[in-house]
């Protein structure tokens, strides 16, 4: 409880967080006292231990500091305040009058006055070196893109500038132990001389031989390279960094097209956190940029969500637009009149065609094409409990939405009664708790309900773990498990190439070297799995879990449960694609009826009121399958929702595809626009008054 509280007080959530931050807070406090007494030794054990803390909270992230800058206690600030209580030390140890005092002021004011233009040259290398249009898996070679400066160089370049002081402050705090002012002049020599190299180290970067070729020049190659690679079928996508989920949900089918695909991408935060695809893929910030590229080859746009930037490749008139959204659910998302821009709309089953017809949002019938979700394959069918275990009970409540309509997620309504009633029923189940990622992003209540149910998680664990009727299988387990948790540590040390490029600084030589080989995507996907595999059976098949990282994926989390508890969001819709149990519920108190008659995807589920009293039935049939009541309503409701089996959702969305490429091809053909289009001279480019 109190580590609890003092998390939500300094604003951190990990352990280890606030470790580091109680070393900052200590250290900055223990150099204070300790320069007024004076204590020489202990002001340097606590000015390492403000070292030590600052550091680990920018290696780890930590959102503590985006508070301190809030507060004016930012990064810069913190040196400063410590090199202040330094000087307060030589004041009180009486060398305020001696040489090498006013060498240290000036080295100090000389370090931060070298400072600026370091900051200025980072700034401008950073806008120098970063391309129009950045890439992934498109060959560069021939669009000359010199080396930058090395990581080393320009990563927490902030940071590193300001620890050149290390040398000075270890050497005025010799000075004083030692009574010997030479470790004072030494220290300050080697700081001032660290700043000097740093600048001297970058400079040479901004020469125009190690510069990206200008702007006009490389749009003028991008636009020679899509004449030449003549992409057909785009995947369009813009939006914040948290719904990078909604773009990388489709790239697997993107690469099995049976076309030339491209995905374009409108926000550098997205590109960082694209999944791993060998799919061509463009990030072109600028509107003026996009609408002025040769997009004349494509004959496809597909679009997953509908934002305003959609707007921007909507005009291209030679190809036709089709929105496939990023989930199949009863949301009023699913319904959008915005889905009248489009020249169809994809949906999973007739379900989606029925719901545009009940919304009457001005989407013709003949406009909606029945593709499935070929991103559904990786859930497995449910075949019931292993002999020997407990069902697991998925509890995966969507966010609070833009509005505050009581029937937008359970979570702040329902969720502690949900949790409660599973952790504490009579027919034992394993509960597993994963939330939606933008959980608490709009609503203080529902971040505060999230982690009631999580502390309600954590003391059901530790005390299943307390209890001796799972002691056994913990002890059965011990030595698998312990063999799973040692290859995850394995696979963590290994790293991904997806982390790597989303730590890596927006540089031109980023684009230009990140080609995906062939085996790439097929060898991280068997990481995945294998990570996968080695997490589930790192833990004991009855531990409840919380789980809020972006791994395990939800869909892993499908196929380990074995009944789900949702609400209304495309998480029930997909889930049913399992066949297996699951509940649904009814925030907004309608009624069970009426429930059903509003959203699609219930009708087969057990459906819960705020109190979640019905969960008896839901953990019953986890318990056994075969003598589940809605069973034989759920293989009904799946064909509905997402369509036949056969043929594949994939064959289904690939054939959709090229029909719809082959009517833009023939609606060009007759409004006169030539078929090799793609080879005609891309239309000329304004120039921007500030650089004519």
């Amino acid at each position: 409880m109190t580590g609890g509280l003092l998390r939500r007080l300094v604003g951190v959530a990990a352990g280890r967080d606030l470790a580091a931050a109680l070393a900052l807070f200590a250290g900055y406090a223990g150099m204070l006292v300790t320069a007024l007494l004076p204590a020489t030794g202990a002001f340097a054990v606590a000015a390492v231990l403000s070292y030590a803390g600052d550091h680990l909270l920018h290696r780890r992230g930590s959102y503590l500091l985006v508070r301190l800058g809030k507060a004016r206690v930012g990064l810069t600030v913190r040196f400063l305040v410590r090199q202040l209580l330094l000087v307060l030390l030589l004041a009180r140890t009486d060398w305020a009058g001696e040489t090498v005092f006013y060498t240290a002021v000036v080295g100090f004011l000389v370090c931060y006055a070298l400072q600026a233009p370091h900051t200025a040259l980072i700034m401008t290398l950073r806008r120098k070196r970063r391309l129009p249009v950045a890439t992934r898996n498109i060959d560069l070679s021939t669009l000359p893109v010199p080396d930058g400066p090395p990581r080393w160089l320009t990563h927490r370049s902030v940071e590193k500038v300001l620890h050149t002081e290390v040398p000075m402050s270890a050497g005025l705090v010799l000075a004083v132990a030692a009574d010997d002012a030479a470790f004072g002049y030494a220290g300050t020599a080697v700081s001032v001389a660290l700043v000097l190299g740093y600048l001297l180290a970058l400079l040479p970067f901004l020469r125009a031989k190690r510069l990206p070729p200008p702007k006009e020049q490389t749009l003028e190659w991008f636009d020679g390279w899509l004449r030449t690679h003549r992409p057909d079928v785009a995947l369009y996508f813009s939006g914040s960094k948290d719904s990078a989920y909604q773009v990388n949900m489709w790239l697997d089918t993107m690469a099995a097209l049976d076309a030339r695909p491209l995905v374009i991408l409108r926000e550098r935060a997205i590109l960082t956190r694209l999944a791993t695809t060998t799919v061509p893929v463009m990030c072109v910030p600028s509107a003026v940029d996009l609408m002025n590229m040769d997009l004349s080859s494509l004959r496809v746009g597909l679009y997953p969500a509908n934002v305003g930037k959609n707007l921007h490749l909507l005009r291209v008139p030679t190809m036709k637009h089709v929105f496939i959204g990023h989930g199949d659910s009863d949301k009023i998302a699913s319904i959008n009149p915005y889905a009248k821009a489009y020249d169809e709309v994809w949906t999973a089953g007739r379900a989606g065609r029925d719901r545009y017809a009940l919304a009457d949002v001005g989407v013709r019938d003949e406009d909606i094409v029945e593709v499935g979700r070929p991103q559904l394959a990786p859930i497995r069918t449910g075949t019931g409990v292993p002999a020997g275990r407990i069902p697991t009970v998925l509890y995966a409540p969507t966010w609070e939405g833009w509005t505050d309509d009581p029937g937008n997620t359970s979570l702040m309504l329902a969720g502690e009664n949900i949790v409660r009633r599973l952790l504490t029923s009579e027919r034992p189940v394993r509960v597993l708790y994963k939330p939606h990622p933008f959980t608490g992003s709009r609503s203080p209540e529902a971040g505060a309900a999230h982690r009631r149910i999580v502390a309600m998680m954590e003391a059901a664990a530790a005390e299943r773990a307390a209890d001796p009727r799972w002691a056994r299988a913990a002890e059965e387990t011990a030595a698998d498990r312990e063999r799973a948790l040692e290859r995850l540590r394995a696979l963590a040390e290994a790293g991904s190439s997806g982390a790597v490029l989303a730590a890596a600084w927006d540089d031109a030589s980023v684009s230009r070297d990140a080609l995906t080989p062939p085996d790439r995507a097929p060898a991280e996907e068997r990481r995945r799995a294998e990570w996968n595999d080695a997490y589930w059976r790192s833990k004991g098949w009855w531990e409840h879990r919380v789980i809020t990282g972006p791994e395990p994926l939800l869909f892993d989390c499908f196929n380990e449960s074995d009944a789900l508890v949702s609400d209304i969001s495309s998480v029930v819709s997909d889930f049913i694609a399992s066949g297996k149990p699951y509940a649904v519920t009814d925030s907004a108190g309608l009624g069970a009826e009426e429930f059903k008659r509003q959203n699609t995807a219930v009708r087969a589920a057990v459906i819960l009121d705020n109190d979640a009293a019905g969960l008896d039935r839901l953990v019953a049939a986890a318990h056994a399958p075969d003598t589940d009541p809605l069973a034989t309503a759920r293989a009904e409701l799946k064909h509905y929702l997402l369509g036949p089996d056969r043929p594949t959702s994939l064959e289904r969305f690939d054939a959709a595809t090229r029909a719809l490429a082959a009517r833009a091809e023939a609606r060009n053909a007759a409004q006169g626009v030539p078929e090799q289009a793609a080879a005609s001279p891309a239309p000329p480019r304004p120039v921007p008054a500030q650089e004519g």
